[in-house]
């Protein structure tokens, strides 16, 4: 949160005002009536400014989007989160609570997917791939069920259009986990040949057995 100071203009309106009041009903042919003017005036200001003060506002701060640095990736980063962003205000629209609940998972992967790139650069090519290929489609079918739901008329093919996204929404879904899933490929890949290792290692130096016995 941040903390903004706003000025009372009341004050220096009122300020304003006694001025040209004094000025058109009191005389200003003597220095000293200056003087008075000026009294007059800073005795107002004082008595507005403790009736209204300034306030303090408190807002909320605005985060910078986190970036990599590499124009490329920062590029296909931002062009997921406006996708992002257009899904949560479909999934908004969506009446259905089991259609909203699938958009909502879809959507929640999307985000760990740019996530995923952001501290891992190197699944950009797959990355890449799904934001030019599944994406775009998956807003699309989104955007379509959402006119198509509100249309208000219950025809033939706006039904079956509708209960197709609905099947679609099913099978993105499942694709969506699997592909989040093959993210983690290369670094699982690494844990077992680190568990490989070790348990080679464990069993050369005679401590295999000794570990298993003692947890027996």
């Amino acid at each position: 949160m941040i903390e903004i100071k706003k000025k009372s203009v009341i004050p220096v309106y009122g300020l304003m005002v006694v001025w040209v009041l004094y000025c058109v009903f009191l005389p200003l042919n003597e220095v000293w009536h200056f003087f008075i003017l000026v009294g007059v005036g800073a005795v107002s200001y004082v008595i507005l400014y403790a009736i209204f003060p300034n306030k303090t506002v408190s807002i909320e701060a605005t985060e910078e989007p986190q970036r990599t640095g590499d124009k490329k990736i920062d590029t296909l980063i931002a062009d997921g989160e406006k996708s992002i962003a257009d899904m949560r205000g479909f999934s908004n629209a969506i009446f259905d609570d089991t259609v909203r609940q699938k958009a909502n998972e879809i959507i929640s992967i999307t985000d760990k997917i740019f996530k995923k790139l952001l501290v891992e650069p190197a699944v950009y090519t797959q990355v890449k791939r799904f934001a030019d290929f599944f994406l775009p489609t998956t807003v699309k079918l989104l955007d379509s069920y959402v006119r198509f739901s509100q249309s208000g008329v219950k025809g033939e093919n706006i039904t079956s259009t509708i209960e197709r996204i609905n099947t679609a929404l099913d099978t993105t879904l499942i694709s969506y986990r699997k592909f989040f899933d093959s993210l983690f490929e290369t670094q699982a890949l690494d844990i077992e040949t680190d568990i490989s290792v070790l348990d080679t290692m464990l069993k050369k130096e005679g401590l295999m057995e000794s570990t298993f016995d003692s947890k027996s």
